[in-house]
């Protein structure tokens, strides 16, 4: 079928994909706008997991502060080129990935990066809290535990968070999407976030002491 240069235009900026690669879905889906979004969706899919197994060694070192200066993050993403690495599309996705981890505190990259400490406590945690609602202990370790540690490794790590921006998408959508994009693989690496007086014991204020003390003086 014929495609109009309207629909073309209209593809092109609900998705971001050149004009034959919208041009060619308009075509596959009779002219469809959303089932042509999707046909370029699973297609751009399909070209990141071919770039999977490829070599991420260039990229940048990004440092973002939040707003007053109270947060800051110190991200690095990988790509396989000097060349996209300077590219609006890579820096964009930078700064939107670091502005999440400065707004979502997450804890650790993804679910391997966990470490043994941690699960095994929250594992505890967990078994602690159904045991004590009266469930037999063997059940919950097997059947309720397993359950609601995936379900928080999901909450506390980077990539299977909803991204702060689109919660639609998690933060590894986004990246997956911005390798099929910019056609090479991306990989976000390690991040560390700082905030004022995190881990400083805070000074308790005892305002009775303090007028006691004072009355006294």
């Amino acid at each position: 079928m014929a495609v109009s240069a309207l629909d073309v235009k209209a593809l092109r900026e609900r998705t971001g994909a050149g004009i034959m690669d919208c041009k060619n879905a308009l075509s596959e889906t009779d002219g469809d706008l959303e089932k042509a979004s999707e046909f370029l969706q699973i297609k751009g899919i399909a070209k990141a997991a071919k770039k999977a197994g490829r070599i991420a060694a260039d990229g940048v070192v990004h440092s973002y502060i939040h707003t007053g200066g109270r947060v800051g993050v110190l991200l690095e993403v990988n790509c396989e080129t000097d060349f996209v690495a300077k590219t609006e599309g890579f820096v964009a996705l930078v700064n939107d990935v670091a502005l999440h981890i400065a707004a979502m505190n997450p804890q650790f990259l993804d679910a391997d990066a966990i470490d043994e400490g941690a699960k095994t406590k929250q594992f505890e945690l967990f078994k602690a809290q159904g045991v004590e609602s009266g469930k037999p202990e063997h059940i919950v370790a097997e059947k309720i535990v397993p359950g609601r540690m995936k379900k928080w490794a999901g909450e506390i790590c980077l990539l299977s968070q909803p991204f702060v921006k689109d919660p639609d998408k998690t933060v590894a959508d986004m990246v997956q999407e911005a390798t099929a994009t910019l056609g090479e693989r991306i990989v976000v690496r390690r991040f560390t976030r700082y905030e004022v007086g995190e881990g400083l014991a805070k000074r308790e204020e005892d305002f009775a002491s303090e007028v006691a003390a004072a009355v006294g003086a």
